[in-house]
This record gives structure tokens, sequence and C-alpha cells, in this order.
């Protein structure tokens, strides 16, 4: 199974321990990973089902292409990590 991981960041928001999902796809994955922990979802994925604009999510340490459909493959032993993206700042 996958392992899904959240960083402190949106765990300050609402908790999403690590956990290991079944799934062939990211879609599948997440909504494993969301059945059990729904609050979490509104963190992630916005409400017709896409990756929020701020979230970026990787897969074995690639970034997910498909941000719509979340058709990314995915293997029995991937390491998903799902990061809020950090924007601004002052390069003064």
């Amino acid at each position: 199974m996958a392992t899904v991981r959240f960083t402190r960041n949106i765990q300050r928001h609402v908790e999403c321990p690590s956990r290991e999902v079944s799934g062939a796809t990211l879609r599948e994955v997440l909504d494993g990973y969301f059945r059990e922990n729904e609050r979490a979802r509104g963190y992630v994925l916005d409400d017709q089902g896409r990756i929020r604009q701020h979230t970026v999510v990787f897969i074995d340490g690639e970034l997910v292409r498909d941000r719509d459909g979340l058709s990314d493959g995915v293997e029995p032993n991937s390491m998903i990590d799902v990061i809020q993206a950090l924007s601004g700042g002052n390069y003064s």
C-alpha cells in the first residue's frame, strides 16, 4: 500500500496522520484516505475534487502532473507527500 504523509503546517489546521492506503491512482489513494478522515479533504481538494491552488502533491518525489483528475499512477510502495505551497515574500 502507498503511504500518504502531510506536512506539519497542514496538521496545524487538521489532524492528518500518515497512513497506508491502497489504490492504483492518486485519486483512489486520496479517496481512500479521506474516507477515514473527511475533514482533511477540504484542506487538500477544492469543491470540484481538484488539488487546491496552494497545495502541492508529490508521488515518490515527483510533482503530480494531473492536479484536476488525479490520474497519476501510484505503486504499492509509493510515498505520497501533501505539502502546503508557500508564496510571497520580499527578496530585496
